[in-house]
């Protein structure tokens, strides 16, 4: 059934301009908001694969890895940028750097062999958390006057690494509120973030991509959980208009802007947590 449907050219090009439209949203909302696109790609992704006949037991395993692959390109370029103006804190990520990762392997080997149940049930309770900080959080509200040290930090890096991981995000969209709610500047916290992306990305693409070879029902030109078409057709068009949501974000009041994301985010967890009774 998917061979077929990928030898339909109308249908390849509906599915080709699904996926430039899904990396031209995700780059928007990057620029407007300062969130990394996997928390926009996957459920895009999600909501799009059963059109093209791919089975429920890898179709969420499909949008986290392929999203994972779209994040690395990304997290260069916009960690290079950072970097440049001084903003990504070098001395945190040394210390923090080993427990984000040690969770994204752990998260990568469990996401790659859990049910894809699993998978969006972690999506969809985390973002249904993200969407109502995001809306509901006042400026300038801090827990602590700094990030804890120790086993504490650790953990908290442990968790960062791993729930992004299995979600196909990032790290920006839990590491920009969290370090905000220890009172970290907000710019030193994206800048960051961004460095994160790729602690997270490259061994989650490659922990996925492993989880998934020999894989059935994958669509053709997979890699193990890591689809090529869609990096190939997300990756430039994310490029291309995060800048003109960056330029959007100057001329809109950013608390609408958080309020409209966080209830997209919101209705997206609804629709997930839908799938899993139906």
């Amino acid at each position: 059934m998917i061979n077929t449907m990928m030898a339909d050219p109308t249908f390849m090009l509906s599915f080709a301009l699904g996926l430039l439209a899904t990396g031209g949203i995700a780059g928007v909302l990057a620029g407007l908001l300062g969130v990394g696109g996997g928390i926009v790609i996957v459920p895009v992704l999600f909501n799009l694969f059963p059109y093209l006949g791919i089975d429920e037991a890898v179709r969420m395993h499909l949008a986290v890895g392929t999203s994972l692959a779209t994040i690395i390109p990304t997290s260069i370029m916009s960690m290079r940028a950072h970097y440049r103006r001084g903003g990504v804190d070098m001395a945190l990520l040394k210390s923090w750097g080993v427990a984000i990762a040690v969770g994204v392997v752990v998260g990568a080997i469990v996401g790659g062999v859990a049910k894809g149940s699993v998978l969006t049930g972690v999506f969809a309770v985390v973002a249904i958390l993200v969407s109502l900080n995001m809306a509901f959080r006042k400026e300038g509200m801090h827990i602590a006057e700094r990030l804890p040290g120790g086993i504490v930090r650790h953990f908290i890096g442990f968790i960062i690494g791993g729930f992004s991981v299995m979600m196909g995000i990032g790290g920006g969209t839990l590491t920009v509120p969290i370090l905000s709610a220890f009172s970290y500047p907000i710019r030193r916290a994206v800048g960051t973030a961004s460095a994160i992306g790729l602690i997270v990305s490259i061994p989650g693409t490659i922990g996925f991509i492993l989880g998934g070879l020999g894989a059935s029902d994958l669509p053709p030109f997979s890699i193990g959980y890591a689809n090529l078409i869609g990096f190939a057709l997300i990756v430039p068009a994310t490029m291309v208009t995060a800048p003109l949501g960056a330029k959007i974000a100057h001329n809109i009041h950013p608390l609408w802007l958080r309020r409209a994301f966080a209830l997209f985010l919101f209705l997206t967890s609804l629709r997930m947590f839908a799938s899993l009774v139906r």
